[in-house]
């Protein structure tokens, strides 16, 4: 298998590829939208979910696990629900020999899995806020294009969280929160978003709304990265979940359900590469240092190789991921086979260095360089990354928002659009007048931007209609 990565500015190919050369995900699994993890990508899964993980539980929630089959009659009683899947769902309808009384599906989501089981749980309002999550695989039979990580079969890492509250009022602050959550989770990921309330046609089926984040990637589309339900009662009736409240009467509880896949990992990989491979911020790197001996014929080869191993010690004892590569190939071989992993920082030390008693840093990023002592080491490696994550999240924010255009008519728009850029515009947020922006412009509406204010000194007027409009909408080509 070659490690020659296809230019970046062939994104779809470039995408496809760098999963097989930086061993993510191995894609010759022979079920189509069925991806193989290699131990490098699952190391990076690990990294990146025990974050998710970590943002969940400090503020309250407990993981779970629900089953993979749902029965057919549970999966049908929200019929909103169940209408928006029943073209996607892989259904189970045999065991061995033996046909089954009722067919099982695989989840598609697990709002039909959990809900039964919550009005089991909650009894009273002491019994809440109930908020629990689980990361499973979920499945959905996708016909358009697969796309590892990004349009799967096999929805890869699904975190889905869902929480029970006694009102309204709290179900809204449960979606502040989520949020929060999601917002510092990008962030620390260095991969910039937008969020949009979504327009009512493309709500979750049975939420009351849906907030969703989106990112762009290079070839121009948007992302869905991460969505927030607020579900209100729908689901707690359907299902029959009910708690006494303070008063001895019984009420139906207020509910929301929250969802991250993969697709974060995607996002992070496909906006931070480059043509030499992977770019990887600091915290969610496999490895995050390499250690190059440069050896030449008349060094002292000896010393250079006890100095990279004393280093790599060091700096492993200080919790770093660290690899030592001695292994008898030319400097230049080394470098370009960790640029590929995205390792962030490469420390070379050779007969120069030694001299000096130094080491030479350099970033993956931008290729920049530092010499420093090698008793300063920890110090400056840590400063590095820091100064790594938060460049590679300033970049990755400037070129959304640079992408990122405002208009007021649809053909400027369409134009923006075939040019790869997501479109802002103001929309009196009438069904009618949206279906006809999506089609005039062949993108999608995402919905109302919740992220930043409106247009100053702009007359606030529809894009498509022209009636008075204050809601700054936002539009783009997706996956």
């Amino acid at each position: 298998m070659s490690d020659q990565l296809p230019k970046k500015s062939n994104f779809s190919e470039w995408y496809t590829e760098i999963h097989k050369v930086a061993k993510i995900l191995d894609v010759r699994y022979p079920v189509k939208g069925f991806y193989a993890w290699h131990p490098f990508g699952y190391e990076m899964r690990n990294l990146v979910y025990n974050k998710l993980k970590e943002l969940h539980v400090e503020r309250g929630h407990r993981e779970a696990q629900f089953p993979l089959l749902i029965p057919r009659k549970s999966l049908k009683k929200e019929s909103e629900h169940v209408a928006s899947f029943e073209e996607e769902v892989f259904w189970v309808e045999r065991a061995g020999k033996n046909k089954l009384e009722e067919p099982l599906a695989l989840r598609p989501t697990s709002e039909t899995a959990m809900y039964p089981l919550f009005s089991e749980w909650i009894r009273s309002h002491t019994d809440l806020p109930l908020k629990v999550f689980q990361v499973v695989n979920t499945y959905r039979y996708e016909t358009k294009h697969t796309r590892p990580l990004i349009r799967e079969r096999e929805i890869s890492n699904f975190k889905e969280a869902h929480t029970v509250h006694e009102d309204m009022e709290e179900a809204e602050k449960q979606v502040g929160e989520a949020i929060e959550i999601y917002s510092e989770f990008f962030d620390d990921l260095t991969v910039p978003y937008t969020i949009t309330k979504r327009p009512k046609w493309d709500k979750f089926p049975g939420s009351e709304y849906t907030i969703a984040f989106d990112t762009l990637m290079p070839d121009g589309k948007m992302l869905q990265i991460g969505t927030v339900h607020n579900l209100g009662r729908n689901f707690s009736e359907t299902f029959d979940i009910t708690f006494e409240n303070e008063e001895g009467g019984h009420d139906h509880p207020t509910q929301t359900c929250f969802g991250i896949s993969a697709r974060s990992i995607a996002s992070m990989i496909g906006i931070h590469g480059d043509d030499s491979g992977l770019v990887l911020p600091p915290k969610y790197a496999p490895v995050q240092i390499v250690i190059v001996p440069i050896i030449f014929s008349d060094s002292n080869t000896s010393e250079i190789l006890e100095t990279c191993s004393e280093l790599k010690k060091n700096l492993e004892d200080e919790g770093l991921r660290v690899k030592l590569d001695d292994e008898d190939e030319r400097p230049g071989k080394k470098f370009h086979k960790w640029e590929i992993k995205g390792v962030p920082v490469r420390i070379e030390v050779g007969p120069r260095d030694l001299e000096k008693d130094s080491a030479t840093l350099v970033r993956r990023h931008n290729g920049e360089k530092d010499q420093v002592p090698l008793e300063n080491i920890f110090t400056s490696v840590e400063t590095l990354f820091d100064d790594i994550s938060k460049n590679m999240r300033d970049n990755a924010l400037k070129n959304l928002n640079e992408m990122v255009k405002f208009s007021t008519s649809l053909s400027d728009a369409k134009n923006m659009i075939e040019k790869g850029h997501a479109v802002e515009f103001y929309w009196c947020m009438e069904e009618k007048c949206g279906r006809q922006i999506e089609e005039s412009l062949s993108a999608d509406v995402l919905g109302e931007r919740l992220d930043v204010d409106g247009e100053e000194n702009i007359k606030k007027e529809c894009i498509k209609c022209s009636s008075e409009a204050e809601k700054l909408a936002l539009t783009a080509r997706t996956y």
